[in-house]
């Protein structure tokens, strides 16, 4: 759950001095962080106090007479209440479990002025719209959102995987693609941040750890978080419609069309590029299981 209330300076430095003993690294943009009885407290410079955890209610309860403002009752998915209807940078991505092809992430601003034009054009889950759905509503959205997309295709990917986990390269991805976003739309900022959760917060910002810039201030995380926002549905849209142009791009290189997902066609398909000569680190993730199959049913073609 998390709870977003306002104070004063004055209060935020009393706050500052009751967490002292409780205090972790703060993240950039942040006064100070605090982790008391299963609780993280984020204080802002903008005046902004997030409370995240399973104590959230009970944290904050004793602060929220001293709060100048309130930012939305939590609701039971810990999102505040009225959250659908802000103006909201949200992030998705496509293509992790998916043995061929890149891995997408998108980050889409959505303003509260915007809201009916994206809902009029029947924005839903990306993984419930055709590939000519997907087109049609993805050339649509580019023209009027500010947006950012991390298009990490597999011999990049691949590069990366040596040096970090899928989620941290998650992470990563998500991180810049806000980043860029909010430069974008600079000095405007959005009344909050959703990622469509795929780790807890707290190993989230772990990954993060060591970042020259992380982005934290009024950040949300919701699992299916394209029904919590229309921002992320959009994200999610538009990152699988670029992972679409990469797949094309891919399947003409390899002169085969490349399944989605990680099943036995998969398999089938990498064993007969291998048998052709070619690399799997150009097309596929390559640290998935269906390399080491494929290899074996390669040897089968000798």
């Amino acid at each position: 759950m998390q709870e977003v209330l306002s104070f004063a300076k004055s209060q935020l430095n009393n706050m500052q001095k009751t967490y002292a003993p409780f205090t972790v690294a703060a993240p950039s943009g942040a006064i100070f962080r605090a982790k008391k009885n299963g609780v993280t407290i984020t204080a802002y410079r903008s005046g902004k106090v997030m409370f995240q955890g399973n104590n959230t209610t009970v944290e904050s309860k004793q602060w929220q007479a001293n709060a100048t403002k309130k930012v939305g009752a939590p609701t039971p998915t810990g999102l505040p209440q009225g959250f659908a209807n802000w103006s909201v940078l949200g992030s998705d991505e496509v293509g992790t479990g998916s043995y061929f092809g890149p891995l997408t992430v998108a980050a889409v601003y959505v303003d509260a002025a915007h809201l009916d034009r994206v809902r009029q054009l029947g924005i839903q889950d990306s993984k419930k719209l055709t590939d000519p759905e997907i087109i049609r509503m993805a050339k649509q959205l580019l023209t009027f959102l500010p947006y950012h997309v991390v298009n990490l295709m597999p011999v990049k990917y691949n590069q990366l995987m040596k040096q970090y986990n899928q989620g941290q390269l998650k992470a990563l991805c998500h991180n810049l693609a806000l980043q860029t976003v909010i430069q974008k739309i600079s000095p405007t900022k959005p009344d909050g941040i959703l990622i469509d959760q795929f780790v807890a917060p707290a190993t989230y910002y772990h990954y993060l750890k060591g970042q020259s810039k992380i982005i934290s201030e009024n950040v949300y995380f919701q699992i299916k978080g394209e029904q919590a926002h229309l921002a992320v549905a959009a994200a999610s849209i538009i990152a699988r419609y670029i992972s679409l142009l990469a797949m094309d791009q891919l399947t003409e290189q390899a002169k085969l069309t490349l399944p989605i997902g990680a099943g036995n066609a998969v398999d089938q398909i990498a064993a007969k590029l291998l048998h052709e000569g070619k690399s799997l680190d150009q097309f596929a993730k390559t640290h998935f299981a269906n390399t080491q199959k494929a290899i074996k049913i390669a040897k089968r073609y000798d």
